[in-house]
C-alpha cells in the first residue's frame, strides 16, 4: 500500500489484415534487411504536413521504382502485434525495440495483394486529406466504399500500419478518432477552433474532445484524477458530486476499453498537471487489463507508446483484496469465467507484472478464490458505499497500488 496522498485529502476485404497470409513474408530476425527501425522516439506529437507528404511520396517512390525494374511493389509494415518486437520500460510501458521484424505486403500474390492495394487506397486518401487540410474519422473512411473495405477493423487495421510504417501519429495523417470517453471535474480548456469547455462537475460531463493535442489553456486546481472503467459508475459519481464534496478532481470514463484520443487526454492531462492519477475498475481480469492499458500500454499501439502511456498511474481498486477486508457477502461474487481464467493467466505473465509484487499478489487472491466482481458489489454494504466511504477511505490513508 502507498502512503496517504501528499496533502492528504481531508478524507469482403474482411481478410486483408490477416498476419498469417501465406503470401506476407516474415523476414527473419537475424537478417538486418528484414529490420526496421521503428525507435518510438522517432514518434513525435506532430507531424508537419510537408513531412507527411514526402513520407507518402517515398513509399509510392519505390513502388513506381519496382514496377520499372517489372518486379512486383512490396510494402514492408512491422508486425505490431508480435510480442518479440515488444520491450518494457518503467518509464513508458510497451515500446517497440529498436529494431523490429517485418512482414512484406506482397502486390505479387491474391492473398496479400488486397491488403496491399488497400493500403494504397488509404495512402491516397491520407495525402489528398493532408493536402487540402481537411480530416476524417476511421468510419468516414471506412463508409467511404463499404464494400472495397469490407469491414472497420480492416480500416483500422491499415491506418495504425500505415502510423507505424511512416513513423507518423494519425493525427498528423489528418485521421482522428471516433470519441466515446467522458470528462468531468475541475478541468477548463481551449479547444483547437477557439472554443472554451468547462468541465464542471453536474448531472451530466463532457465528451473528450476528438484533437487533444489541440486543445490549449488547460486549468485546474484537482488533486488528483480518477480514471473510471465504466460509464454506470462514473454517472453515479457525478450524481454523488463526487468530483467536489471530497476534494476537487477530475474524473474520466473511457467507457470501457479506451478509445485513443482518451487516452491521450489522460497523458496531457498528467504531462500538464503532474498530480496523481488513480483507477477505478472492476475487480476482474477485463478490469485491470484496462487498467494495464491507462499504465503501460498495449502492444498493438506501442509505437506510440510515448503520447499514451501514464506510468504513475495507481490502482485504487476494487482490489480482489477488499473483497474479503470488507466481507462483501459471496452472493454479489461472479465466478471466474474459462475465459477469465486464460485472461488473468495471460496478465500474470506480462513482463510488467514482475515489477508490480503487489499486483501481483492481489492477481494471485483472484486466481486463488476463482471470484471476481463489479464495482457495484459495494452497493451490498449500502447504495452509496464507494462515494461516502471507499473511495474518501482509500484517498485519505493511502490504499492504493
Amino acid at each position: 500500500m502507498a502512503s496517504s496522498l501528499p496533502g492528504r485529502l481531508g478524507w469482403s476485404a474482411s481478410g486483408a489484415t490477416e498476419d498469417h497470409s501465406v503470401c506476407s513474408s516474415d523476414v527473419p530476425a537475424g537478417n538486418e534487411a528484414g529490420l526496421r527501425e521503428t525507435s518510438v522516439s522517432a514518434h513525435r506529437s506532430h507531424v508537419p504536413s510537408s513531412e507527411v507528404l514526402e513520407a507518402i511520396e517515398n513509399v509510392i517512390q519505390d513502388v513506381l521504382e519496382s514496377l520499372s525494374k517489372k518486379q512486383a511493389p512490396v510494402l514492408t509494415v512491422t508486425r505490431r502485434s508480435d510480442w518479440r518486437n515488444i520491450e518494457f520500460k518503467d518509464s513508458v510501458g510497451l515500446q517497440m525495440v529498436p529494431y523490429c521484424t517485418t512482414k512484406q505486403i506482397r502486390s505479387d500474390c491474391p492473398r496479400s495483394a488486397t491488403k496491399f492495394a488497400l493500403m494504397l487506397k488509404i495512402l491516397s486518401m491520407i495525402y489528398k486529406m493532408v493536402q487540402s487540410n481537411t480530416y476524417a474519422t476511421k468510419r468516414d473512411i471506412y463508409y467511404s466504399d463499404t464494400q472495397l473495405f469490407g469491414s472497420q477493423s480492416v480500416v483500422d487495421n491499415i491506418i495504425n500500419d500505415i502510423s507505424c510504417m511512416l513513423k507518423i501519429p494519425r493525427r498528423s495523417l489528418h485521421i482522428l478518432s471516433t470519441t466515446k470517453g467522458f470528462v468531468a471535474g475541475n478541468l477548463s480548456y481551449t479547444e483547437e477552433d477557439g472554443t472554451k469547455v468547462n468541465c464542471t462537475c453536474g448531472a451530466t460531463a463532457v465528451t473528450v474532445p476528438s484533437n487533444v493535442q489541440g486543445i490549449k489553456n488547460l486549468n485546474s486546481h484537482a488533486k488528483f484524477i480518477l480514471i473510471v472503467e465504466k460509464d454506470a459508475t462514473f454517472q453515479r459519481l457525478l450524481d454523488d458530486d463526487f468530483c467536489i464534496k471530497l476534494s476537487p478532481c477530475i474524473m474520466i470514463t473511457g467507457r470501457g476499453i479506451p478509445d485513443l484520443n482518451t487516452r491521450l487526454l489522460v497523458r496531457k492531462l498528467w504531462d500538464t498537471f503532474q498530480i496523481p492519477v488513480f483507477t477505478l475498475m472492476d475487480a476482474d481480469p477485463h478490469g485491470i487489463e484496462i487498467m494495464c492499458i491507462y499504465k503501460y500500454g498495449s502492444v498493438s499501439m506501442s509505437f506510440e507508446a510515448h503520447h499514451l502511456t501514464v506510468p504513475s498511474v495507481k490502482w485504487l481498486g476494487l482490489l480482489p483484496s477488499d473483497l474479503k477486508r470488507l466481507n462483501i457477502c459471496k452472493d454479489v461474487l461472479i465466478p471466474l469465467t474459462k475465459q477469465d481464467q486464460n485472461k488473468l493467466a495471460s496478465i500474470q505473465k506480462r513482463p510488467y507484472i514482475a515489477c508490480q509484487p503487489m499486483w501481483k499478489k492481489e492477481l494471485e487472491i483472484m486466481a486463488a478464490s476463482k471470484m471476481k466482481a463489479e464495482i457495484q458489489a459495494l452497493t451490498s454494504l449500502s447504495s452509496d458505499y464507494l462515494s461516502r466511504v471507499y473511495l474518501p477511505n482509500k484517498l485519505q490513508f493511502g490504499g492504493w497500488l
